[in-house]
Order: C-alpha cells, then structure tokens, then sequence
C-alpha cells in the first residue's frame, strides 16, 4: 500500500516536489501559480457524464505532489466501493491543483505543524487553532477555535488581513473574496472551459480536499475531506452520500459528547429513516425499505429496523446496524446503494440515463440505426429493437436493409440497465419517476427509449472509414473480469466489424463484437495484453489495446503477540482485552494506492485505514472488547453494535434503546482482503482471535532456561522459556503465570492467588485448587490428567458478567490428553468460544 507519506518521498526522489525557500512571507509576497486543472480520467465528453470535481486547499505550491497523493487514495477507496466500482465508467473526474498562501486549514483543533518533507501529519509538534490561515478556499473548521471535538468544514470568509494579499493573486482578483466565490471564480475560469459545460450543470459534483491530518468534513453541494487523516477517503464517501446521494447522517449524535433525548416527532422525511418499530408492519404498509427487509445487509447484520438514527439516539430507525452513513469504515447498505446507483447513472439531477444515437427523424429503410450507451464495469445495458410488439435485433446497431420494411414503420430502442430484481438485484423500487427519491428500475435513470421512422430505401453510402470513437479507458490496466468496451464511427450503410485478440490469439465473438466480458474468459493469472479492431467491409481498420490485470492483489497481516497460539486450519492466537493488526495491501502494479479491507464476525466488509489520529502504515488497526476512545467516538470494538460506536453508547442505561452494551470477549473471526486500482479483488485471508478478561500480575520473579523443581511460596513468578525437570508447586497467597514453557514433572496448586499457563506443556498431573481469584489456561497440553476444584473466578469485567453471567476458570483452546475432572468453582469453567480437547473422561461438561 502506498500511504501519503511514502507516495510523498516517492515524488521527492522523482523530483516531482521542488525543493526551495520557505514560502514567501506576506511581507515580501510572490504571485501564485495560477490553477493546474488535472484530467485524471475522462471517459466521454462532460455533458454525458457524472463530472467530479476535486480541488486542493491549504497545499503551498511545493506541496501539489502530496494533493495529487491524496486524491489518488481518495479515489482508489471510492473505485473499491460499490456502486462507483461498476459505474466507474459514468463518470469523469478533474483534479484542480490550487497554490495556497499558509498550509492547512483555518481553526484546525489539532494544528499540526507543517514536516519538512512537505506533509500535515501527527509528528508531535503542535502549533494550536489559528483563525489567521490564508488558503485559496478559505476551508474553515466550524467553530474549531473553541471546540476540540469540531469537524464540520466549510467554506469561510475571507481571512483577516487580506486586503495586503493582492500581490499574490493575478490582477482582477479580489484578495478578499470569500471560499466560495474563489471556488465558483476557479471552476469559471480554469473548469469549465475543460468541460465544456457550466459549472452550474446539473451533472457536476465537487469534493474540496483540505490539506490536514485532522478528521474533517461535510456534505452538501460542494462535499470537503481531510486529505491527510486516515479516514479522508472514508468522509469523502460519506459526505458524498450527503452531495450526490441526498442522504442524511445515521449516527446517532448532534455533538459527539452530547446523549440527545429519543426522537419524539413525525415520520422523517429522509427516505432510510423512519418511526416504524414492525418490520412485520413496515412489509404490510409497504413502506419505505419494505423491499429490502431481512436480506443480509452489504454492511453487516439483517436489514430491518435499528434504533437510532437522523442524530439521534432513539426514535428514529435507519435499515441497517451499520453503514457508510453510520459510521464511515463500511459501504452503502443495500437501501443506500439502490440510490447512489441511481444518482449516478442518472448524472446527479439530470435525472436521466445518457444515450447517444443516430439523429432522429426519418431514416431509409436501407440505412443504420445506431445507439452508444452507457457501460457498466461488470455487466453490459440490454439494448431491444422492436417494430410494435416486433423485435428486431439487439446491441448497439440495427442494419435496416435485410429487414425490409416497409415505410412509414416506426422502430423503437429501448435501453435498459438491468438492475431491477429479475436481473441484477440491485434496485427493487419499480418507480418510473426520475426524481431524486423517486427514481426506479422502470425510470429514466435505468431505461432510454428512441424512435424512428422508416422511409423509402435510398440510402447514401458513407466513404471507408474506420474509427474507435471511444472505449474503456487505456492509460490504467482493466481488471481481469470487468466488460471491456469500443465505439465506432456510425456509417450510414453499414455496421464496422469488431475482433478482438488477448495475448495474439483471436477471441470468440460474444455478441454485437463491441464489448467483451473477461470475466467469461477464465483467464490465467497475470498481465494480459488486450486487442480490439475495427474494420469497416468498405476498407478501413482502427485498434486500441489494454493490458489486462488478472493478478490478485494481497493484503498480509502482522498481529501483536499472543498469550498462545491455538492449532487449527486458521491462525488463531489468544489475547487478553484485545490485539493489533498491521495489514500491508499490496499488488504487482506499483505505484498506485491499494484498498485494505477487513470484516469482523461476517460483519460487513470495513476499509482499512491503520488507526485514527495516527499516521499510517506504522498505526495498527486496534481491536478491544470495548473499542478505544478516539475524540468521543469509539473504534475496534469487539463488542455489540460493530466495530465503531459513539463512546456514550457503551454506557447507556440498560433499559436504553440504545444500551445493553455487552463487551466482546470471546472468539472472533477476521477475514481481510485488497482491492487493486485495476478494481480487482483479492481472494480473502482469515484468523481467528480469542478475547479473555483480565490480564497477568507483574512478575516479582522470573525464571528461565532449565529449572529442577520450582515451589512458589509469595508473590509473582513468572516462567518465561522454561524447561522444569520436576514438579511445580504454588504455596497459598502466591501466584503462577508460565509462558512457553516445559515441565515436566506434576503442577500443584493449593490455594494460590493466580494461576495462569499460556503455550506451554506439562506433561505430569496437574491439580488447580482453591485459587481466591484467577485461574486462565489457554493453549497448552496436558499429557496427565488435570483437576480444577474450589475455584473462585473473579470478574475482570462488572459489565459483562452482569449481562452475560459469571465465568469460571478460564480453560481455552487447551489438549487434555489424561481426563479433566472439576468440582466446587465458583462456576464452570468458561472456554470463551475456543472449545478444549479431551482425549479422556471430561467430567467437566454437564
């Protein structure tokens, strides 16, 4: 995985960054460069497409190599998550670089100073909220002077002082003008003119990246995003869930800190929220995401009714136990997906599906008819021609002249995405609305129709001629199992021949020729090179070529280390409270940035970002029974409700809604996988992970290395890579913890404070009795028989033996090759998920 900091030296050593003075001082000011606009990818002409737009601010002119990092993983994260990754081709994307006076952003709550190696990152070194910034958007932490907890960023006023900033701008330009009228005088002058369309076009959506690592962002028209936190590409997709998708915050806060009362109003007007407390009811009134009602939810659980939403913690529901507008980290919900979907191919609020054609009209009866639609990554739009009920041919052409027919026939198309349940079941709503709520398979967000009406024959023949218009973009890799795709020149007589060779063999015909699905082509793994030509009967030939990306990129894990690690087919390691994960997402195209995801208990998939409020690749990602605090919301939680919480969550009242919170001890299951800039995914990798309360006492005493007997009498001892020739004996008040050690006489405990054995073998009997407060044994083997007896467990944790119930000694993931026999604890043993084998009689089951 490239991170911003190692993309940042890459450009460094490239010498992509230009090393030089400091920046101008305001006293003795330098003219800015003026605005970079960036095709960063444009797959056809803007008035047909979903245009976004992606401006920088708060980059210093030696700093465009970091925005272009930053928009490069904003992107790879957008590409990895449906449905971007199958519309991907939708949509045109411009990155305006912007020279800013200062670096960062106005009232950052964290303040972090600029590194020399041009980055904002958490080095340490603070330098406070300043209000005084002078960016070229004048992006402005809401209220962030004063609230530590601030996020909302926007576009402010003009800075203080800025009637002396005029040398730094060309003449004409207002040094005082505020962040929004720069952002609409830069699309003006420097946007539009590469579009080609007004900036107010209904088909344009802008993100603004601000250069901090500080955790911010907001929705609206123009959405914004950290480019340097881990979470950035995260809030970019969630504040365009707001932008693009009209959708509202799920979370259940205003202020972060802040446990609101339960909604008490009327039925909310966003279309994921409701009032309804029956799933039963909502079904029965068809109501809402009635459609969608106990499927399995891309973001984790059952859809349903889950309390709390809208900002608040009760009252109002939302579909799913968690998604992108829950907690960002997951993906769209299948009641979020089917609106961005439509969002996207219906060009924001364009509110229709584009579609070139031939001119309408009359056309003769021995001519062409023609269409270009849209194209999907992973499946191709059915293209239908009819004459009334009558259908005439499929795909993107139609010759008239062996149809023979007569004039005056009308011919009809219609396009159509096949979204819709009895295809691929991404949209249930059959509305044939366009509207921003509305919109339905049935609509024009989906489905195109044109007509025609056929003349006398009489066609003029066009000269040889032969041209791919457009296609599936070359200057990137495609993946191995997306759709690849070519238009040609429309001559009026004929239809161009498309073939199509992988690696120089020719490739079968799939259809119309102009679109081949790898994905049906079973390709070996590797890079293939990609070959489509056209060929016009009369005399002509035009070809474009790919290389295809059919290697599966990876992402290894490193785990902090273990109490003991468990045998079985999954790495499996035992942790007190919880453990670390490190992940290095990584493919065979270097450069670009690879997407690491992970899911917890088949909990929906999570995007991997190290850890907030530490730089990446060094953070781990932190799993705890209870999560960690993070600025008052909470992340790696092991516990109910998913992997991220607002940190009151966890302590509401039982009878709360929204309380009930149950720590997560016990065994857990992690798969983890990437996803290529080629849009590939990688096959998963998995582990599983074992959670215990508690924790060792401190050693008073360690042994290691070869021992003759050992005899605890007081305090702590501790063996570490032990080998004890004989017996083990812990006298009444003292304590035992062993580690990776052998002994191989008996174990003998009568009355200890402690006992606690990780990895380690003994191969006499082992008899644990009367210990007053903690008996943990995890993954070890017992060759002789063992006894627990008169046990007194402890609690490690109040919450969850309050809600789950008390636990006995812990006995996890161990082989007890004699038998197992227990009497008189306090409760029985407890395995914590990670069942014990016992290869004689078990007297502890029961």
């Amino acid at each position: 995985m490239r991170t911003r900091a190692t993309l940042m030296l890459a450009a460094l050593a490239a010498g992509l960054v230009v090393a030089g003075p400091a920046p101008a001082r305001a006293a003795d000011p330098a003219p800015l460069p003026e605005p970079t606009v960036r095709p960063v990818q444009v797959t056809g002409p803007a008035a047909d497409r979903l245009n976004l737009v992606i401006l920088g601010d708060g980059y210093q002119a030696d700093q465009q190599a970091i925005f272009r990092a930053d928009v490069d993983r904003n992107l790879a994260v957008m590409w990895a998550t449906e449905p971007f990754r199958t519309y991907r081709d939708y949509i045109n994307v411009y990155a305006v670089e912007i020279a800013s006076i200062d670096y960062g952003v106005r009232c950052d709550p964290d303040g972090r100073v600029r590194h020399p190696d041009g980055t904002i990152r958490d080095t340490g070194e603070r330098e406070g909220p300043i209000d005084g910034k002078r960016t070229a958007l004048r992006m402005i932490f809401q209220n962030g002077c004063a609230d530590p907890l601030a996020r909302g960023t926007v576009y402010g006023g003009a800075p203080v002082g800025c009637e002396n900033d005029a040398a730094y701008y060309p003449p004409g330009v207002n040094p005082c003008e505020t962040g929004a009228q720069a952002h609409n005088r830069i699309l003006d002058s420097y946007v539009v003119p590469a579009l080609g369309i007004p900036r107010t076009s209904q088909n344009v959506q802008t993100l603004a990246i601000f250069n901090t690592f500080t955790y911010g962002g907001i929705g609206g028209t123009n959405a914004t995003t950290s480019g340097g936190s881990p979470q950035g590409p995260l809030i970019s997709l969630h504040e365009l869930g707001h932008s693009l998708g009209t959708m509202a915050d799920e979370y259940p806060y205003s202020s972060r800190d802040v446990v609101r009362p339960c909604y008490t109003g009327g039925e909310p007007g966003s279309f994921h929220h409701t009032i309804y407390s029956s799933t039963g009811q909502m079904v029965a009134d068809q109501h809402k995401w009635w459609r969608w009602v106990g499927e399995e939810s891309l973001s984790g659980g059952t859809i349903g009714l889950h309390e709390g939403g809208g900002t608040y913690p009760c009252g109002q529901r939302r579909p799913s136990e968690h998604s992108i507008m829950r907690w960002i980290g997951f993906d769209w919900d299948q009641v979020g997906r089917e609106h961005m979907v439509a969002r996207i191919t219906g060009r924001r609020n364009a509110g229709q599906m584009a579609l070139r054609h031939a001119p309408p009209g009359t056309v003769p009866a021995d001519g062409v008819l023609w269409v270009e639609t849209g194209h999907p990554r992973y499946h191709a739009l059915r293209v239908t021609w009819l004459a009334g009920e009558r259908v005439l041919g499929t795909g993107g052409s139609l010759d008239l002249a062996p149809l023979a027919l007569p004039a005056g026939t009308t011919v009809r198309v219609e396009v159509r995405d096949p979204v819709g349940p009895d295809g691929i079941d991404w949209v249930r709503n059959p509305s044939t609305g366009g509207g921003a709520t509305d919109s339905g398979y049935n609509g024009p967000r989906f489905v195109q129709t044109r007509e025609w009406t056929v003349a006398a024959a009489g066609v003029t023949p066009s000269p040889p001629a032969a041209e791919i218009t457009s296609s599936t973009m070359t200057t990137q890799p495609v993946a191995g199992d997306e759709v690849v795709f070519v238009e040609t020149n429309h001559p009026a007589d004929r239809i161009l021949d498309v073939a199509w060779s992988l690696d120089g063999q020719p490739v079968p015909d799939q259809g119309d020729g102009r679109s081949l699905d790898l994905g049906a082509l079973d390709l070996s793994p590797g890079t293939h090179r990609l070959v489509a030509t056209a060929t016009d009967p009369a005399g002509a030939t035009d070809a474009v070529e790919w290389s295809v990306d059919n290697g599966m990129p990876t992402a290894p894990r490193r785990l902090s280390t273990p109490l003991a690690t468990l045998p079985g087919a999954l790495e499996h390691p035992v942790y007190f409270d919880g453990w670390d994960m490190w992940l290095d997402p990584r493919d065979d195209q270097t450069g670009r940035h690879v997407v690491g995801q992970f899911r917890l208990d088949g909990d929906g998939w999570f995007n991997y970002f190290g850890f907030p409020e530490r730089p990446m690749p060094d953070s781990p990602f932190q799993f705890r029974h209870s999560g960690t605090s993070v600025k008052a919301l909470t992340y790696g939680n092991l516990g109910t409700g998913g992997l991220s919480r607002a940190t009151f969550e966890q302590t509401l009242p039982d009878d709360h809604p929204s309380g009930g919170f149950v720590p997560g001890f016990g065994t857990h299951l992690v798969e983890h996988r990437a996803i290529d800039p080629a849009g590939n995914i990688g096959p998963a990798s998995g582990y599983r992970a074992t959670v215990l309360p508690g924790a060792s006492p401190a050693c008073t005493t360690t042994l290691t290395g070869r021992q003759s007997r050992v005899t605890v009498t007081q305090g702590v001892t501790c063996l570490t890579g032990a080998r004890v020739a004989g017996q083990v004996t812990v006298r009444a008040g003292a304590s035992l913890v062993v580690r990776d050690s052998t002994i191989s006489g008996t174990l003998a405990a009568n009355g200890a404070q402690a006992v606690q054995l990780f990895g380690s073998t003994v191969n006499g009997a082992a008899q644990i009795t009367g210990t007053t407060r903690d008996v943990t044994v995890a993954g070890n083997t017992f060759n002789g028989a063992v006894v627990l007896a008169g046990n007194t467990q402890v609690s490690a944790n109040e919450r969850y033996s309050r809600l789950v119930g008390p636990y006995g000694p812990v006995l996890v993931g161990n082989r007890v090759n004699g038998a197992l026999s227990c009497a008189g604890n306090s409760t029985r043993p407890s395995d914590f998920g990670a069942p014990n084998t016992v290869r004689g009689a078990d007297l502890c089951r029961g």
